[in-house]
């Protein structure tokens, strides 16, 4: 990805590799022929990204790729049309502030994000660039409502509490004699988000017959402190909820679920490059990829508190044969069957 001339700090990578990992991780499509008609002649927009995950994290580039991809099918190209600056807090929240502002020094046409609290660090740091976010909700205090998001954030919001049931549905098919189910959240990343997702799983833990362990982690650190409580209370599954933090940490989640004979479902299909058993939710890829038609509308004149915030429209299935094998459990037929991705 682009780099400014000017120096910045450590997480903006050399002018080079920056562009040839973008160019990567968008499968090398950058170099696409230009639609005529996507933009003003000559015109070349600044676009900031202010991100969570660096950009050699294989889950982030994926996800960072398919807005690529989605502003190459409307007709930008890296370096030709658009240059684009890549900030990222690298999992600590705490420096979203710091290099929101940082951004907002570049004079970007228009700021990406990636969810709530990126929204409003940079909706503080400005409030006349148009900030276009994958995962909104309303509530947040990012924006007045969904059809009116009213200030200069605007996008997609991944936000269908409701899942939370269906996920715990999924794991009593899995595990059907299981009884008490962890569920690890981050309260500091998307709090108000995260609470309306533990509601919806209160209420369908009590349909289900189903107990719940809340259990918080709000640094890496936090993690091995609740799977040490899961197993001291002897959770029978796991339900892993959506947060940046999370994903960088994926790997040693996976491992530690695992070692704990504890099946998790997971709200982020990017878990189950770690070897996670199974994954329920919206596509997060499918809200990136979608996320650049705002950044279109914006750069071609839309005022962003006019552009309602839309709903996730594709949700998937993706369930892993090999730790199902490892934990001793048998994935029902129907359930593979309903399935979008089956890893064996």
């Amino acid at each position: 990805m682009a780099c400014r001339t000017a120096p910045m700090d450590s997480t903006c990578l050399p002018e080079m590799p920056r562009r040839v990992f973008m160019a990567s991780i968008a499968g090398g499509l950058l170099a696409a022929p230009l639609a005529a008609e996507a933009q003003q002649a000559g015109k070349v927009y600044r676009m900031g990204i202010l991100g969570n995950v660096p950009l050699t994290d294989t889950e982030g580039a994926r996800l960072w790729g398919a807005l690529m991809q989605g502003l190459r099918e409307l007709g930008y190209v890296e370096s030709q049309n658009v240059i684009v600056e890549h900030l990222s807090t690298e999992g600590r929240p705490e420096r979203l502030p710091a290099l929101a502002t940082q951004l907002v020094r570049w004079k970007p046409d228009v700021i990406v994000v990636p969810s709530n609290s990126n929204a409003l660090a940079a909706r503080k740091a400005t409030q006349t660039i148009p900030i276009v976010a994958a995962t909104l909700s309303e509530g947040s205090g990012a924006i007045a409502s969904l059809a009116r998001p009213g200030g200069n954030v605007t996008g997609i919001t991944l936000f269908a509490p409701e899942i939370a049931g269906k996920q715990l549905e999924l794991l009593k098919e899995i595990v059907p004699h299981v009884s008490r189910v962890a569920i690890l959240w981050n309260p500091i990343t998307g709090s108000n988000q995260g609470r309306l997702y533990l509601d919806a799983a209160q209420s369908a833990a009590r349909a289900l017959g189903i107990q719940l362990q809340v259990l918080e982690a709000r640094q890496p650190k936090d993690i091995e402190r609740a799977f040490t409580a899961m197993s001291r209370e002897r959770a029978g599954a796991l339900l892993v909820l959506a947060d940046a933090m999370f994903i960088l940490q994926r790997t040693q989640i996976a491992d530690r679920a695992a070692t704990a004979h504890l099946p998790a479902m997971y709200t982020l299909r990017e878990h189950m490059e770690a070897g996670g058993l199974a994954f329920y939710g919206p596509s997060m890829a499918d809200n990136f990829r979608r996320a650049a038609s705002y950044v279109d509308r914006i750069l071609k004149g839309a005022n962003p508190a006019d552009l309602p915030v839309e709903r996730p429209t594709k949700f998937e299935l993706v369930i892993n044969l090999k730790p199902a094998k490892a934990l001793g459990l048998t994935i029902p037929p129907s359930l593979l069957q309903r399935a979008d991705q089956v890893i064996e």
